[in-house]
C-alpha cells in the first residue's frame, strides 16, 4: 500500500495548518515545494522557481518511510500548474509514473480563513481557479478525491486519519 497522502485543494484552506497537527501527532509530513522554493528564493534574492524539481526530490526521499507521509501538495499540483502555464504535457507521464496513495484530500475554498503572506500573495479569484483545476485533474489521473471538513484542525485530523484507517 502506498502511503503518500496528498492534502490539495484551495490556497489558504487549511492544508499547512493540518500538516503541522499531523506532524505533532508523530506522522512524517513534506512541506508544500511552492513556498519552499519562494521561501528560499526570497531569501537570497533568487529567481528560480524549480517545482518538479523538488516535487520530485520530495518523492524520492519519503520513499525511507514505511508509516504515512503526508504532503503538502506534491508532484501533481506542480505539475498540473506547470502544464496550465505552459501548455506541456507533464500529467501523463507524472502522475502514473509517480503515484500517492489513490485517496487525496482537497481543501475546499474557505474564504473566511484565507489570507496573503509573503508566499500567497494571490487573491481569492487565483485560488478558486487553482482549486477547480486540482479538483478535475485528480480524478483523471484515477485518484478518489474527498472534500476536508471545514471544521477546527483537530477534528479535521481526526476526520483524516479515521477516513485512512476505514480503506
Amino acid at each position: 500500500m502506498n502511503h503518500f497522502v496528498i492534502l490539495s485543494g484551495c490556497s489558504g484552506g487549511g492544508k499547512s495548518t493540518l500538516l503541522s497537527e499531523l506532524h505533532q501527532r508523530g506522522h512524517a509530513v513534506v512541506k508544500e515545494p511552492g513556498r519552499r522554493i519562494v521561501q528560499e528564493e526570497t531569501r537570497t534574492g533568487g529567481q528560480a522557481l524549480p517545482w518538479i524539481d523538488m516535487a520530485l526530490d520530495d518523492h524520492a526521499n519519503a520513499r525511507r518511510n514505511n508509516k504515512w507521509t503526508f504532503f503538502d501538495r506534491g508532484l501533481i499540483d506542480a505539475a498540473s500548474a506547470l502544464e496550465e502555464l505552459t501548455g506541456e504535457p507533464l500529467l501523463a507521464t507524472l502522475g502514473q509514473t509517480h503515484r500517492y496513495h489513490p485517496h487525496v484530500f482537497l481543501a475546499p475554498p474557505w474564504p473566511e480563513i484565507y489570507a496573503t503572506d509573503a508566499q500567497r500573495r494571490h487573491g481569492m479569484d487565483a485560488a478558486l481557479v487553482e482549486y477547480d483545476r486540482l479538483q478535475r485533474v485528480y480524478p483523471v489521473l484515477g485518484y478518489e478525491v474527498t472534500l476536508l471538513p471545514k471544521v477546527d484542525v483537530v477534528a479535521r485530523a481526526d476526520f483524516v486519519l479515521n477516513t485512512l484507517a476505514q480503506q
